[in-house]
């Protein structure tokens, strides 16, 4: 069985949803059998490649805040990470394109090797919300890349060319598609729980999934990103 969830590195709310979902599938009988396949959803697809300022700066800008109303929204979301056992620190993460790092991310996964792929993208969480570092930045890709077993010769190769843009588009076209404008965005079958839900609503949700349906059901979460947040 496998759980797809739309997810942007940038998004805070998608690595604490992530870990919850963890910590309910680890709950369930059977739950370590499940697998969770990621699927690129970019906050800002047409972020710059460098740096531009810091996050509490971001949020200042972007809601009409002050900066210490913005610092507090920031502190606010760090420990919500904080609580689930994580090392986020969100006010030092330096925010560019995440495109090549999905496009990292859609390699791991075409190894067919779930639990690489899955290191991956715990690291590229742990790069950008622990370490400060800028997903953009191809050396840090690299060296991320190879702490995971990558190829980094290989990983270069990918990261100086075009390869599996295409494949993170495809992931951002069905997001449109499905009506999802919003991360994180988890789907089993015809179920989808939008949001970093707790832990026992995402257990809910898991047994909800198992269970046959016609249609897709929508069931909306407690925090997420989307174009206007995060």
């Amino acid at each position: 069985m496998e759980i797809f969830y739309w997810s942007d590195y940038a998004c805070p709310f998608c690595w604490i949803g992530e870990t919850r979902l963890k910590k309910a599938l680890a709950q369930m009988p059977g739950g370590s059998e499940i697998r969770l396949v990621m699927k690129a959803f970019e906050l800002d697809p047409y972020a710059n490649q460098l740096c531009l300022g810091d996050t509490p700066a971001r949020f200042a800008r972007k809601y009409g805040l002050s900066h210490g109303e913005a610092r507090k929204r920031v502190e606010h979301i760090s420990a919500l990470g904080e609580a689930e056992g994580l090392d986020l620190q969100y006010a030092k993460t330096r925010f560019t394109s995440t495109r090549d790092a999905h496009r990292l991310t859609k390699y791991a996964q075409s190894l067919e090797d779930f639990s690489l792929a899955d290191r991956l993208s715990e690291e590229l969480y742990r790069a950008y919300f622990s370490r400060g570092l800028e997903l953009a930045d191809h050396d840090a890709l690299v060296e991320i890349a190879e702490s995971c077993g990558l190829d980094a010769a290989r990983v270069r190769q990918i990261l100086s060319s075009d390869e599996f843009r295409a494949e993170v588009l495809s992931d951002e076209r069905e997001a449109n598609e499905n009506g999802i404008r919003a991360v994180p965005c988890f789907v089993i079958g015809s179920l989808a729980l939008q949001g970093a839900c707790g832990s026992h609503d995402m257990l809910r949700f898991l047994h909800a999934a198992m269970e046959d349906a016609t249609e897709r059901k929508t069931v909306a979460g407690e925090d997420g990103c989307g174009p206007d947040g995060c």
